[in-house]
């Protein structure tokens, strides 16, 4: 087949049209920013993304983060994360600032987090109202298979954010996210 006869135009066409960047686009950027250390959570349903401003121009955006500890060694890349999304998406000027001026605390994570968690085999930290009590540490439910027979083997897990715990109906052991007040 001769492809010689065969002459095709190809033009790329690009619209004059602004694409409207509102602060709401930008909390729907951010929910695809997955934590680094629980992939299957992004950052804004784990409540590290905690403000987003606009400028009134659309070309600069200012995002205040809080880390769930003050001592995350992944402070920097979940910065470069938040930025490169946003710059992917049409902001031309990012402003990631890392803040404790409102610390974290657990009740940040959205339903939809605490769902995520469960996915990736984590029980979510209960709800709590400004106390950690041994009943609250105590009343956990297994991830797995939603049994509350469960025993906390050690509070200290993996990393600071998390303890360890045996179900006695699944036979799963299971790290829970611990309440942060």
């Amino acid at each position: 087949m001769d492809y010689g006869l065969w002459t095709m135009d190809y033009r790329l066409y690009t619209s004059k049209s602004k694409i409207m960047i509102t602060e709401q686009s930008l909390w729907e950027a951010l929910e695809t920013v997955m934590d680094p250390e629980i992939p299957t959570i992004s950052m804004v349903d784990m409540g590290i993304i905690t403000g987003i401003i606009m400028s009134t121009d659309q070309s600069k955006a200012f995002v205040e983060m809080t880390p769930t500890f003050s001592g995350c060694p992944a402070i920097k890349a979940m910065e470069q994360m938040v930025h490169d999304r946003l710059i992917e998406i049409g902001v031309k000027e990012v402003e990631v600032r890392t803040t404790f001026n409102k610390p974290w605390n657990s009740n940040l994570i959205t339903e939809r987090g605490r769902q995520h968690l469960k996915k990736h085999g984590l029980a979510p930290p209960p709800k709590h109202h400004g106390e950690i009590t041994q009943e609250l540490l105590e009343n956990i439910e297994c991830p797995f298979c939603g049994s509350k027979n469960v025993d906390m083997k050690t509070p200290f897990g993996p990393t600071l954010c998390r303890s360890l715990h045996y179900c006695n109906n699944c036979l799963q052991a299971f790290e829970q996210f611990k309440p942060v007040v």
